[in-house]
């Protein structure tokens, strides 16, 4: 099987975030803020995963775009920890960049992925015009 960077990376954060929930429920009786984070957390990859099979480019793009707001939703969760005293700046800092680097990837993704549908839909757009140009020289 191909590796995929994204999916692995959203994947092991995921995981981090799970026992992260396990560690608040269970060191500090944090429930609130615990379930926000598992809930944006796990979403990131499991919509980079749906993504991965999506049905069209559109498709592909839109998953990919709910990722990225739960990672950016997970970030703000990390952050209200740290600030809370909920985690120690070591874990806050650990965390903390692996959801900026999936951060930067999804958004590199999604904004190549925009450019080459656009691309893509300009070429069948010259070619229908082209098309259309033939047809009407045949006609003539």
């Amino acid at each position: 099987m191909k590796e995929n960077i994204i999916i692995d990376k959203t994947y092991k954060f995921a995981v981090r975030i799970v026992k992260l929930n396990k560690y608040l429920c269970s060191e500090h009786k944090e429930f609130n803020l615990s379930r926000q984070i598992v809930k944006s957390g796990t979403s990131i990859g499991a919509n980079t995963e749906e993504a991965n099979s999506g049905q069209s480019k559109k498709d592909f793009i839109a998953k990919l775009s709910i990722a990225l707001k739960e990672a950016k939703e997970t970030r703000y969760w990390l952050r209200i920890l740290h600030d809370t005293d909920y985690i120690s700046k070591q874990m806050f800092d650990s965390l903390i960049l692996e959801c900026e680097e999936i951060i930067m990837i999804l958004n590199r993704i999604i904004i190549t992925s925009k450019k080459n549908l656009n691309e893509e839909n300009e070429n069948k757009k010259k070619n229908r015009s082209k098309k259309d140009g033939d047809n009407e020289k045949m006609k003539e």
